[in-house]
């Protein structure tokens, strides 16, 4: 019928989605990514889209509200995604998918912050965690996607740190991997949605990495990759959702980089975009969740673009 679901969809809930959706004259938003922000070479308010129907990419009419680099991304799956904060910036632009129209919220983030981890747990909220914000940040905010209000966490990450990444297995948990805290960590916070609890994984990232990417895909593992460990690095460490265990892939990124983003088409594959090798790219590296096998896509980004940001709509998690 030419509408997917994520992995985590109830049986029958794609088909009472699709009914429900004739009954009431809408149809939900083809799934897709979304690279936004970014330098290429200068800040720039792009934001690239990819159809994960084909993997085809469109730049949209209108971008960020203000050119910016070094933010970070999450969505409610189905219904927005948001790029937020970024240099100078404490900005929240939200995009609905249905039309990919944006606003920018009126609560944004409480103090300039930058370099931050974020991840969602869709349907509920998203989580912007660390980053710097005149220095290191522990601090981890939270945004009620029933109304966009911001909330700070009473726990935040267990140390101070910039440079990390976040991904989720949605309806579950949340996790905050790597970053600086006057060297690099290996450290890999989890944080339980039901009550927002944290705890740090026993066994965190394969190396002391910065300024790496992730992506999940919800319901079975989330995937840490690129970064800065202290060289650039290709490795893609995959953290099953079962039990939390690591393992790295044998196949990682096409070429070792930093400043990565990634989204992911829940249940099906997973996305690393743009970055530096030494030279910002266009590469956008695609791991299928069958068997994390890699391929890069045909059509890359719209300009080189470094220390940009992404999120994606996977349809009903």
């Amino acid at each position: 019928m030419g509408i997917r679901y994520g992995a985590r969809t109830r049986p029958g809930t794609m088909v009472s989605t699709w009914l429900n959706s004739l009954v009431s004259g809408t149809v939900p938003p083809p799934p897709a990514g979304y690279f936004g922000g970014g330098s290429a070479p200068g800040r720039v308010a792009t934001v690239d889209k990819f159809a994960f129907s084909d993997d085809s990419r469109s730049t949209l009419g209108t971008g960020l509200s203000a050119v910016n680099d070094l933010l970070s991304g999450w969505a409610n799956s189905g219904t927005a995604g948001f790029f937020a904060g970024g240099y100078s910036a404490t900005t929240v632009d939200k995009f609905v998918f249905s039309g990919d129209v944006r606003s920018t919220l009126a609560t944004g983030l409480d103090v300039v912050t930058y370099r931050a981890g974020a991840m969602a747990n869709s349907g509920t909220a998203g989580y912007y965690s660390g980053g710097y914000a005149s220095g290191a940040a522990s601090k981890v905010l939270k945004f009620a996607f029933s109304d966009d209000s911001r909330t700070t966490l009473a726990t935040g990450l267990s140390s101070a740190r910039y440079g990390l990444a976040a991904m989720a297995n949605s309806g579950t948990a949340g996790y905050c991997g790597g970053g600086y805290t006057g060297s690099n960590v290996t450290t890999v916070d989890k944080f339980a949605f039901s009550d927002d609890s944290r705890t740090t994984l026993g066994t965190g990232l394969s190396a002391a990495n910065v300024d790496l990417g992730a992506m999940a895909n919800s319901g079975t593992a989330g995937y840490f990759g690129g970064g800065t460990a202290p060289s650039y690095v290709a490795t893609v460490d995959k953290f099953a959702f079962s039990d939390d265990s690591r393992s790295t892939l044998g196949t990682g990124l096409s070429s070792a980089r930093h400043y990565v983003a990634g989204m992911a088409n829940s249940g099906t594959a997973g996305y690393f975009g743009g970055g530096s090798t030494g030279s910002n790219v266009t590469t956008v590296d695609k791991f299928a969740f069958s068997d994390d096998g890699r391929t890069t896509l045909g059509t890359g980004l719209s300009a080189a673009t470094t220390a940009l940001a992404a999120m994606a709509n996977s349809g009903t998690l």
